[in-house]
């Protein structure tokens, strides 16, 4: 998107406007809060990094009567009668993914990112662990095994091990986190970052794969600042026997749109790629798997591995998303994100904020705010006052933990969809630092400080409104898109 009006605003408006008539005539509070919502996000500065803005032509294709549809199964073997045209959307959401990333196969059946990591991990096991145990017996699922034969299986895909990436160094919950699935599922390690400078020390990560054997190495982040050797990743997975699986949800469209290219490119070097289908994709709320050729039968068997009835009515959303992002301007929209995100952080810096990695080169940058003397919550907060929506993170070696924490995360894509460039990033840098600079944190009912409550200096929320709005006019969103 830009800032010129849409080629089609006229349809889509006319589209909008008929469908949130039709809502209002059954629950109009349900018609109000949708025009709301628009009209909130149209009015702030979106720097979620997980959050972007979808074409209208995505948010229209999820409204349609293929949400009416059950088909479990897979393209031309499903367990519904009258799916062929959810086979051609399912089909086409796959080819999509496959030429986008160039990788051998895709799964488009994902409800979500953590649905998406959920097939991948027990893809690996059934690939790794259970496959063998039925080549073995001459037998070709588990049905055949006797109870006894079961038993001993389960036990021994549930005596695995997993290695993934820290949340406080930048990893995300299903990487290992042990109140999530993902920790529960797998005896699980975790590695980190480097003390001093914040990155992946590559060394340590192979050291602790030599000790710690894993059966699975996840690489990926969701709130690591910089880009990943994943050749290097491989290299070590290999060393010990693991699986490569690169979680890319966040970063997805810097590998759709050439930024990431090389070794920094994860598709051909992991056995196994996981992503969501929103985020710097630009696509609806879903998840993708790719896999190289050898997982792919595994992968295949997501639904009833994992899933249930796929959502037809987003998988063909995505793959109007992903036909999107094939098409040249999305390779110059990755490019800005990242020279967005990097505008944003050199004008954080030179501000005097400090930074995790001080820097980035990808699309997020993650804002240490224990030098203004808040927590991540009470900046998070202080922030959405003053229109500025962020959300907090932790830092490594959080002293805050993982809910107060001491950091905010900022991420460029949604902005950049509006049309914003390095110029903008600079003052929303310059707005950041001005709000954090003049709040303090509250005191507590006992008279201590308040890791929760703040005071910001007067008017400070409402000039960085204004700046706001001086800085929106000039980058509308879904510009021409008029409801009545």
């Amino acid at each position: 998107m830009s800032d010129a009006p849409l080629p089609y605003a006229k349809a889509a408006s006319t589209a909008y406007d008929a469908a949130l008539e039709v809502i209002a005539s059954v629950e109009p509070r349900i018609a109000e809060a949708t025009r709301q919502e628009l009209a909130d996000q149209r009015a702030s500065l979106k720097l979620i990094a997980s959050e972007n803005y979808a074409s209208p032509a995505v948010l229209l294709t999820m409204g349609t009567w293929f949400s009416d549809k059950y088909a479990e199964g897979t393209v031309g073997h499903r367990f519904y009668a009258a799916c062929q045209n959810v086979d051609t959307v399912e089909a086409l959401a796959a080819e999509h993914a496959r030429e986008l990333f160039g990788a051998p196969y895709a799964y488009a059946q994902p409800h979500s990112g953590i649905d998406a990591n959920l097939v991948a991990f027990w893809s690996i096991l059934a690939h790794r662990i259970e496959a063998p145990a039925l080549a073995e017996k001459g037998m070709k699922n588990v049905n055949e095994l006797t109870d006894e034969d079961w038993e001993g299986l389960r036990r021994e895909m549930g005596d695995q091990r997993l290695l993934g990436m820290s949340l406080d160094a930048g990893g995300h919950l299903t990487h290992g986190f042990r109140p999530n699935i993902s920790g529960k599922m797998f005896h699980q390690q975790q590695y980190g970052t480097d003390p001093e400078t914040g990155l992946l020390d590559y060394d340590a990560v192979a050291a602790k794969a030599r000790e710690f054997k894993p059966l699975v190495l996840v690489a990926g982040y969701s709130a690591y600042p910089r880009r990943v050797n994943f050749a290097k990743m491989r290299e070590i997975a290999d060393e010990v026997g693991a699986t490569l699986m690169v979680d890319m949800a966040h970063f997805a469209g810097l590998v759709a749109g050439k930024v990431f290219t090389g070794d920094e490119d994860p598709v051909p070097h992991a056995h196994v790629v996981t992503t969501t289908t929103h985020k710097s994709l630009r696509g609806p709320r879903g998840g993708l798997v790719l896999a190289q050729e050898e997982f792919a039968s595994s992968v295949d068997r997501g639904c009833p591995m994992v899933l249930g009835g796929p959502l037809s009515h987003v998988m063909a959303a995505k793959a109007v998303a992903l036909a999107e992002a094939r098409q040249d301007g999305f390779r110059t929209y990755a490019q800005a994100i990242a020279d967005n995100a990097k505008s944003l952080a050199d004008g954080l810096m030179s501000r005097g904020a400090k930074l995790v990695t001080d820097g980035t080169d990808n699309h997020l940058v993650l804002l240490d705010v224990s030098g203004f003397g808040l927590t991540g919550r009470q900046a998070e907060t202080a922030l959405l006052e003053a229109g500025v929506v962020t959300n907090r993170n932790s830092v490594p070696a959080d002293p805050n933990g993982a809910w107060y924490t001491s950091g905010i995360r900022l991420g460029t894509p949604a902005l950049t969809t509006r049309g914003f460039g390095g110029t903008e990033f600079d003052e929303v840098a310059d707005m950041i630092v001005d709000v954090l600079s003049q709040t303090q944190p509250g005191t507590t009912k006992a008279g201590g400080p308040s890791k929760a409550s703040y005071v910001t200096a007067d008017g400070v929320a409402d000039r960085t409104h204004a700046r706001i709005d001086e800085l929106l006019d000039k980058h509308p969103l879904y510009p021409g898109l008029d409801l009545a």
